[in-house]
């Protein structure tokens, strides 16, 4: 499935201009049943989030039937947010709640690996059986800015919350990739807007997160100006400006709205510029956790310094910066790196599973229990 949805993004970023609408025209048929409704599968599901991630801003703006729709699902499928509903689809709930974001162009259901009927592995499985908590799984459109994405994250905890039908005790987030910075910005809107669940969220670990941006978007922005100055090459810039408000996000980590939106205008954001975010701390009273990985078998390796995983280098997923102000200054024994994995392979690696218990499972015992 992984090779699916990145065949898929490469198909579609060769696309450009009308090329584009004519063919998104062509695949809906695709992705819907006899009777125009979806047939689900985990195929579908994860073209339809490669198309999302790729393309999500220009689906939402022209009402194209293939935008997906913020949701929380179990097993698949979306869960209705009031107390009856979710204590049938959920009559094991408990009061420590887990909500798992995945990253761009991916789905809920490629969290398991495999697939839940092959006997799959999932982290949050193991986390709901070792440490008592129940997992519910946040699917969305990562095409879309991330500061968007954590508004409505940010709303949807506020009505998971309210409806949960146990009283929650604990609330934590485990997030892969771009769902980190989802969940950055939505616990700052919360701050800003006095939401009640945040003062529930306990714990949030970070799988591969780009914090301060991913070097093959910023690769991209630089394609798109060289191309771009110049009048025999510039008709091809367009090209490079398929690419959604999600991905460009990714150039240097941006997570709230002042990255894009200024003075009530949206900046270029193919424009070359300089990393002008506005500092955005972690949030205070959460213990966070950071996991990165490395394609290398050693540390202090040009490799990790670069590419890291083959998509964010090990100093951006621990959120290292060269500005202090940009530091989000991990506690040490919060930080964790995986060597000789991929990007991807985060999603699955059993030594991230042990990771994960390790440092949930510290954090909820006692403290003169604590060795």
């Amino acid at each position: 499935i992984t090779g699916l949805v990145y065949g898929g993004v490469r198909g579609i970023t060769r696309l450009a201009g009308g090329t584009v609408n004519a063919a998104i025209a062509k695949a809906a048929p695709l992705l819907t049943g006899r009777f125009g409704q979806p047939d689900s599968s985990p195929e579908r599901e994860a073209v339809l989030a490669a198309i999302n991630g790729v393309l999500g801003d220009q689906l939402l703006a022209t009402a194209n039937p293939l935008t997906i729709n913020m949701s929380l699902r179990h097993e698949g499928k979306p869960l209705l947010l009031n107390k009856t509903a979710l204590a049938q689809r959920l009559p094991q709930a408990t009061g420590k709640l887990l909500v798992v974001l995945h990253g761009l162009c991916m789905n809920d259901l490629q969290w398991t690996t495999g697939g839940k009927n092959d006997g799959g592995y999932n982290h949050a499985d193991v986390l709901a059986k070792e440490l008592g908590y129940t997992p519910v799984y946040l699917h969305y459109n990562t095409g879309l800015h991330t500061s968007v994405n954590g508004q409505q994250f940010a709303n949807v905890l506020e009505d998971l919350l309210n409806a949960w039908p146990q009283r929650v005790d604990e609330l934590s987030l485990l997030a892969h990739s771009m769902g980190g910075l989802v969940s950055r910005s939505a616990c700052h809107i919360a701050e800003q807007t006095g939401m009640a669940w945040r003062s529930k969220l306990k714990n949030i670990v970070f799988l591969g997160t780009p914090h301060h941006g991913a070097p093959l978007e910023r690769v991209g922005n630089w394609i798109d100006t060289t191309l771009g100055s110049n009048r025999v090459t510039k008709p091809f810039a367009a090209i490079g400006q398929i690419r959604s408000s999600g991905i460009t996000d990714l150039r240097y980590g941006h997570v709230l709205e002042s990255s894009w939106l200024v003075n009530g205008q949206e900046v270029d954001r193919f424009e070359r510029s300089p990393d002008s975010r506005e500092p955005l701390p972690l949030p205070q009273g959460v213990n966070c956790f950071a996991v990165a990985a490395t394609t290398s078998s050693q540390a202090s390796t040009l490799k990790d310094a670069t590419l890291g995983d083959g998509l964010v280098p090990v100093q951006s997923a621990l959120g290292q910066h060269d500005e202090a102000k940009h530091c989000l200054n991990f506690l040490p024994c919060h930080q964790w790196i995986n060597y000789g994995v991929h990007h991807m392979d985060l999603l699955y690696k059993q030594a991230v599973t042990a990771q994960l218990v390790r440092w949930l499972g510290l954090i909820n015992k006692p403290a003169d229990s604590r060795p």
